[in-house]
């Protein structure tokens, strides 16, 4: 059990050698007595027994894991690889299978790649993984992954070759990684302003005395804020927090450029590049909303296409809105042209509008409108184009449409959860609807795991071997300590 939360927690093996134990004793010997004491003392807790028990414990989640696949008619299939603080690539898999009425995700794997992270050498680790522990490619039903090369090429790629073992595995591209394609882009202007305004962060950040002495500046003038924010391309989140925190610390800024000047401190004095950059802040942030909002537990291709399908009608309005003067929609925008009696120019207004429009029509390009053939799915009690379905299938699903008891159902369950339960007594029309619903939407899983690999082995603790400790700490499967003591002798400490 403490070999468990210290997996858990992601802290070194000695802490139980050095902390944990000690600890203990001294709280037994306190509370309790010398006697209590002294049997706490007899506890292994050298860091290789730590090290021992999390890669048994490790193994029986496995075990149980792989039990849990294999009794799933369908499991789709997550993947991502990055580069660890050692420099090692690191092959992450996660998965999503049908357990017990529900849809359970869970880490697969988490392996270094030993040569290059071409599709070649990733699907070998893939496959070696697949067929090693008995899973059978026929039943994967989707892969998700980024768009690099690696992954997606026509002839080698990852994808092209796990469709080969598997012709069912649809490929989807990480909606969040679209959404970052999709708002890279923006007028020239409105990149000088975002470059500025990275550089005067930067020249406050950068410095360790000018962010001490900034720092000390807004606790003067009792801001909200004392410290600005880094931008970084990598951290998609980063462009709406970094601006916006700049804007409100705007006169904060001012007062502190009086005594530590810096060439382009002008631009705080500059009307009309402060409205470009709360524009940026507002229209950045609300991109983050969307963001966030395709990220979270079971995610499906549905719930993606109705929030981005939101976000283009939105910047449809907000672009009349913005063309009528009326800027409700950007709060902090909004804001600043009514304390100042400002209105909108008209250079800037246009290229406000023109960044919009971009957005939208690079959102609409990352995703597409779609077909209406799957709408039974969502909803089979208004079910209208069905018919690409067989008769049969058709049949079952007039059965549905028609039952109160299904339509209460409907109501109350997740949508995956009531096409499982179909699946006894419709067992085609649940199969094409799950192999519709379970594949992964994004990599969010992968994405997560990494800041937990990150965090869990660092320049301190650069030759740890991490799949056992990531395996306890991001599984959801509890491991069986019961039964694996079952199986040990035990070997008290003298």
């Amino acid at each position: 059990m403490v070999c468990y939360r210290v997996a858990k927690t992601g802290k070194s093996h000695t802490i139980v050698e050095n902390l944990i134990l000690p600890a203990a004793a001294d709280i037994a010997g306190i509370m309790l007595g010398e006697k209590a004491k002294q049997t706490i003392q007899k506890m292994p807790s050298s860091d290789n027994t730590v090290s021992r028990r999390i890669a048994d414990m490790a193994e029986d989640v496995l075990k149980q894991l792989l039990l849990c696949i294999k009794s799933s008619e369908f499991y789709p299939l997550q993947i991502d690889e990055s580069t660890d603080v050692a420099g090692l690539a690191q092959l992450r898999a996660y998965v999503r299978y049908i357990y017990d009425g529900s849809v359970m995700e869970d880490i697969l794997f988490c392996k270094p790649l030993e040569g290059r992270a071409t599709g070649e050498e990733i699907f070998k680790v893939l496959d070696g993984f697949v067929t090693s522990h008995g899973l059978q490619w026929t039943n994967c039903v989707g892969i998700c992954t980024d768009g690099a090369k690696a992954m997606t090429g026509r002839l080698s790629g990852l994808v092209t070759r796990v469709q080969a073992v598997a012709p069912c595995a649809v490929w989807v591209h990480c909606s969040i990684h679209r959404e970052a394609l999709a708002t890279k882009g923006m007028p020239e202007r409105l990149k000088e302003v975002l470059q500025d305004a990275v550089k005067i962060v930067n020249f406050i950040k950068a410095r360790p005395l000018n962010s001490r002495l900034f720092s000390a500046l807004c606790n003067e003038m009792g801001s909200d804020h004392v410290t600005l924010l880094l931008h970084t391309d990598v951290r998609w989140l980063s462009r709406g927090k970094v601006l916006t925190r700049l804007f409100e610390l705007k006169d904060e800024l001012k007062a502190f450029f009086i005594d530590h000047p810096f060439e382009l401190s002008n631009r705080l004095h500059d009307e009309e590049w402060l409205t470009i950059l709360a524009y940026l802040g507002d229209v950045f942030s609300r991109l983050n909303e969307l963001n966030i909002g395709l990220q979270g537990f079971a995610t499906t291709i549905f719930n993606v296409q109705d929030k981005t399908e939101a976000m283009i009608r939105k910047f449809a309005l907000w672009t009349n809105c913005i063309n009528e003067n009326n800027t409700e929609a950007f709060s902090s925008l909004h804001d600043f042209l009514l304390a100042n009696e400002l209105s909108l120019t008209n250079s800037v207004k246009r290229d406000i509008m023109k960044h919009l429009s971009e957005l939208s029509s690079q959102l609409r390009k990352y995703f597409p409108e779609t077909d209406n053939s799957n709408t039974w799915i969502r909803n089979p009690f208004s079910a209208n184009s069905t018919a690409h379905l067989p008769v049969s299938e058709r049949e079952s699903l007039i059965e549905i449409s028609t039952s109160g008891a299904l339509r209460i159902d409907f109501a109350q369950k997740l949508l995956t959860d009531f096409w499982i339960a179909l699946h006894a007594e419709y067992p085609a029309l649940a199969d094409r609807a799950l192999k519709t619903l379970l594949p992964f939407s994004t990599t969010y899983l992968c994405e997560s795991g990494f800041s937990a690999l990150a965090h869990r082995k660092n320049k301190y603790r650069h030759r740890l071997c991490i799949e056992n400790d990531l395996r306890l700490r991001l599984s959801p499967i509890q491991p069986n300590i019961t039964e694996l003591c079952k199986s040990f002798q035990a070997h008290p400490s003298h």
